[in-house]
């Protein structure tokens, strides 16, 4: 071996190491070294293609300027890869560092292929600020090159330890964001500024912290409980995606749905009665291969992926398990995301309503439900993937047209013979309608005459009156239903379907 072969090795070894002192700490707080990170992502045996590993600080011994960039395979595609080393000065940002991450979004841009961030960093360098923050190439370049790629290629991030400040945003940007629960966080400003700036006393975790973006804020998709976990979720995750959006999402072995109650068993007529919409989604899906985002986020709407026939597929259900499935502000953005970014990367929608419209009242009102709720319905009308909706059991009131009801040009509108589609559903409609007529007939009579006009209207909204007037496409039983949308989903594939051209649509948020 040549004396510059020598040297090169042990330089490089030297640098992978990251600051090995720091190792014993990162292993006693449950978290992985991010080269151990990298193994558990790629695909064993596989080369990495390391850029700028040499990058340094000139001011501090700083091996690859804490973060690891290149290209790999997972799931033997390839992907373009950031990874902060928490041993290099906790993951910070300095130069180099955000020079490689613009660099590495711009060979993604250049390759088509997803990029996926794995983040543990303490946020910039105080001390290299005028090198990384204001300039043309600094740290906003960052941002800017996530819109730009935004809906072009899958940005995954895997959040394991903190993004604070201004690089909280570079999470918060991307398509996906899983969080290691106890370790990783999201904050503009940290618990000592808080309480400087403002006066609040408050906590790592209830200002930041995994669990609370998962369930209060929405700013986590999903809660994994190891680095190892979030791992194989990114992985799940990226099985899903294209490459780009030129592209569609690769096909797999069609497996048979799980077994359990057929979904004319799981969906009562009653509309007073709630059922647990998993059921049914469980019916619908192959086994094994349902994937959720948010949930522990607005329960009473759920999104994930779902194969349907070996195809992936976006599910947009509501759940009447959890305050009656009715929309709210909430929901009603985790709903809109997910349909864009569906819409974006050539996945078909299915959405499967049993909603009684979106939630009133002063307090909904003030939080700008109808602002929230028009975002819903705009990502269901600018959708151009082949999308089914199914009236599993109540689509009432505005809840139609966010559910993709038949204006919204579904490539099918079908329902279960539960089905009904209506303003609103019988009881409120009767009192809303017959009030002051209830109110002038004897008490005694009052419950006949209300249940006899209820009949009526029911009678009015039956869903064969409806398929005979084409409202729906089909009444489907629930046991035909998976059958069906397959069918249905696969005649679509040819679809096209374009928007007038515009810049960008201005959007209701």
């Amino acid at each position: 071996m040549s004396q510059g072969e020598e040297r090169y090795r042990q330089e490089r070894a030297r640098i992978e190491q990251g600051h090995t002192k720091y190792r014993d700490k990162l292993k006693a707080e449950g978290k992985l070294f991010v080269r151990d990170r990298l193994r558990l992502l790629l695909d064993p045996g596989s080369e990495f293609e390391e850029e700028w590993l040499f990058a340094r600080s000139q001011e501090a011994d700083t091996p690859a300027d804490g973060v690891v960039t290149g290209v790999g395979k997972v799931g033997g595609r390839p992907v373009c890869i950031m990874a902060n080393d928490y041993t290099v000065k906790a993951g910070s940002w300095g130069e180099k560092t955000v020079l490689k991450i613009v660099r590495i979004q711009e060979k993604a841009a250049r390759l088509q292929i997803p990029l996926l961030y794995l983040v543990d960093a303490a946020g910039g360098r105080i001390s290299e600020q005028i090198k990384i923050f204001p300039g043309r190439f600094h740290a906003g370049r960052i941002f800017y090159n996530e819109v730009q790629l935004s809906g072009v290629v899958p940005q995954i991030c895997i959040l394991f330890g903190p993004s604070p400040a201004g690089s909280a945003y570079l999470p918060a940007l991307t398509d996906v964001v899983i969080m290691v629960e106890g370790k990783a966080s999201l904050y503009v400003g940290s618990p000592r500024m808080v309480e400087m700036a403002i006066g609040e006393k408050t906590t790592l975790e209830a200002l930041g912290g995994a669990r609370m973006h998962c369930t209060v804020s929405g700013c986590g998709d999903v809660l994994a409980a190891s680095d190892e976990e979030a791992i194989e979720v990114a992985k799940r995750y990226l099985a899903c995606m294209p490459q780009s959006f030129r592209e569609r999402p690769a096909a797999a072995a069609p497996v048979a749905p799980m077994p359990g109650r057929s979904i004319d068993e799981i969906v009562p007529y009653d509309q007073r009665k709630w059922f647990d919409m998993y059921e049914v989604i469980d019916r619908v899906v192959d086994a094994g291969s349902w994937l959720e985002l948010k949930r522990l986020f607005a329960q009473e709407i759920i999104v994930g992926f779902g194969r349907l026939g070996g195809r992936v597929t976006g599910i947009v259900a509501n759940q009447p398990k959890v305050r009656g499935g009715v929309l709210f502000v909430n929901s009603s953005d985790k709903a809109a995301r997910f349909i864009w970014l569906c819409n974006a990367f050539n996945i078909p929608l299915v959405y499967l309503a049993d909603v009684a419209g979106f939630m009133v009242g002063t307090k909904v009102e003030r939080e700008g439900i109808i602002r929230h709720g028009a975002k819903m319905v705009f990502a269901t009308a600018q959708a151009t993937v082949p999308k089914i909706s199914v009236i599993v059991r109540k689509c009432y009131g505005a809840g139609l047209y966010a559910m993709c009801g038949p204006a919204f040009e579904p490539d099918a509108a079908l329902a279960l013979p539960q089905g009904q589609i209506a303003i609103m559903g019988p009881e409120p409609a009767v009192n809303a309608v017959y009030y002051n007529k209830i109110m002038e007939l004897p008490e005694a009579e009052r419950a006949a005459w209300v249940k006899q006009k209820r009949d009526e209207y029911a009678e009015d909204v039956d869903i064969y009156k409806l398929a005979s007037e084409m409202l729906v496409d089909d009444v489907v039983p629930g046991s035909s239903l998976r059958a069906e949308l397959i069918k249905r989903l696969e005649y679509a594939q040819t679809k096209v379907h374009e928007f007038p051209a515009r810049r960008n649509g201005v959007y209701p948020v």
